[in-house]
């Protein structure tokens, strides 16, 4: 059995390695082992060009937090980092990774300071990250190693993507305000690559998702950075009206066009798994919010409305669509950490600096985040 911290060694050098394996993926479009063109230590090396970056991201937020905890004198674990590879599908390399406090937090000093450190010490990694991948950015004869059928189209292989439509075979990356903003200062016009494209620019990917990853670590609900951030801002009274009404958002707008009035007035041979399937959407909207109320009806009457009201907008709006990539973030919250705050000792107000970067942080999160971040 390993014993601390080779335990927390043993769990980076092996998310280093399935980080490194699906950034070759990303960049190269294909799997190591389920496709004719065979990748190998080469083709892996440039894995490393999106792990790195993407590692550094991630493990200074996660010792930001650590150090902040120290610096409190709350009793913290190193890093837990998670590995993840799945072979048959294309992942990221990894679920993050996580730190485990080992005792009480007594003040929202401790919530607030803890809960911050993290998101903006990996925010100024990711931005760093971002601004050198585009302004790092390589010329076409790039892509044209990737696709050598693009270099056909005499630097033009942009326009011929204008005309073909995405089927969902293709990742493609939601930008926020803050990545246009980067794309837009950094990055040589001539130079950026189609929207169907950027997935193999390893270094943007990993900016990408450091923005991505603090953003979601910022919303301001629950047991998330973000709701420790909130709830030292605005109290635990105020907060535990918010954050259940932000999680009813959150849910809401994820779910939008799943379901379509549509669907149900035509008789469709496929009608008996679409009601199976209506049901079982219901229910996991409950799930979301089973532990806002005590009652469980009331959690229930909630869950309807949502599902009502999503279908009455699509009645109107036919087109209209949300995010299903949230609901695991629902869930989440919702079912698993939980969407009020607990109470703390000490409720002193906070101090002027840390008011002014609290409210720093979730301006943070309006400029990282993105409505649909992958498509």
């Amino acid at each position: 059995m390993f014993k601390s911290p080779y335990i927390h060694i043993w769990l980076f050098l092996l998310t280093l390695l399935t980080t490194t394996v699906a950034g070759a993926e990303w960049v190269f479009g294909r799997s190591f082992f389920f496709h004719h063109d065979s990748m190998g230590f080469e083709e892996f090396k440039q894995g490393f060009y999106f792990s790195i970056p993407f590692l550094a991201f991630l493990t200074t937020h996660e010792f930001g937090h650590y150090f902040m905890a120290k610096l409190r004198k709350i009793d913290v674990s190193l890093p837990y980092y998670i590995p993840v590879w799945l072979v048959v599908f294309t992942t990221i390399g990894t679920f993050g990774a996580f730190i485990r406090i080992k005792e009480k937090i007594k003040t929202k000093f401790d919530y607030f300071d803890i809960g911050i450190a993290g998101p903006l010490a990996g925010f100024v990694v990711a931005c760093v990250v971002l601004a050198y991948g585009f302004y790092a950015l390589p010329g076409d004869e790039y892509i044209f190693t990737i696709h050598p059928e693009y270099a056909n189209f005499k630097g033009n292989y942009r326009d011929y993507l204008n005309t073909v439509s995405n089927s969902g075979e293709v990742v493609v990356l939601g930008k926020s305000l803050l990545y246009s903003f980067f794309e837009t200062t950094f990055a040589d016009p001539s130079r950026i690559p189609h929207p169907y494209e950027l997935t193999h620019y390893p270094i943007i990917v990993a900016g990408f998702l450091g923005l991505l990853f603090t953003s979601l670590n910022l919303i301001p609900i629950g047991q998330l950075d973000g709701g420790h951030i909130l709830f030292a801002l605005i109290g635990k009274k105020a907060f535990d009206i918010v954050s259940p009404v932000l999680l009813v958002i959150l849910v809401f707008y994820s779910g939008l066009g799943l379901f379509k009035v549509a669907e149900f007035s035509v008789y469709q041979e496929e009608q008996t798994t679409l009601i199976l399937n209506f049901g079982l959407f219901i229910y996991f909207n409950y799930l979301c919010f089973s532990k806002i109320f005590d009652d469980k009806r009331n959690n229930w009457i909630l869950a309807l409305f949502v599902v009502f009201t999503q279908l009455l907008l699509s009645k109107f709006f036919p087109t209209i669509e949300g995010y299903s990539g949230f609901l695991a973030f629902g869930f989440l919250i919702g079912r698993i950490l939980g969407v009020y705050h607990p109470p703390v000792e000490d409720n002193k107000p906070l101090n002027l600096t840390r008011k002014i970067l609290g409210w720093l942080a979730l301006v943070i999160f309006v400029l990282c985040f993105s409505p649909n971040p992958i498509i």
